[in-house]
């Protein structure tokens, strides 16, 4: 069974930095396009940051400048490197994996969750 594992996540003050951890496993890590999504308090779940096959990586305008997506294939991770941190951040983050198979089949999974509060 695929399992998608984050960590790192925490209480913060504003300005300060986090660094959120996805372990995968039991999935072919190199073919998965990694996204960090994230839900604040009575809102949708959003996409933060994406990092595509080839390591490009994409940013929703919020987090440009101050977010850093990455990611390991030898270790089958992917990180995100949170600095200057806002109130506005606070959020579950979620780690997402997606593969496209053929033309319109999706493999699509998720981590539990982890908390991230931006105290101001």
């Amino acid at each position: 069974q695929v399992q998608l594992v984050e960590s790192g996540g925490g209480l913060v003050q504003a300005g300060g930095s986090l660094r959120l951890s996805c372990a995968a496993s039991r999935l072919a890590f190199t073919y998965y396009v990694m996204t960090w999504y994230r839900q604040p308090p009575g809102k949708e779940r959003e996409s933060v940051a994406s990092i595509n096959l080839h390591g490009i990586p994409n940013y929703a305008d919020s987090v440009k400048g101050r977010f850093t997506i990455s990611r390991d294939n030898a270790n089958d991770t992917v990180a995100l490197q949170m600095n200057n941190l806002k109130p506005e951040d606070t959020a579950v983050y979620y780690c997402n994996a997606r593969r496209l198979i053929g033309a319109d089949n999706v493999l699509n999974y998720w981590g539990q969750g982890t908390q991230v509060t931006v105290s101001s």
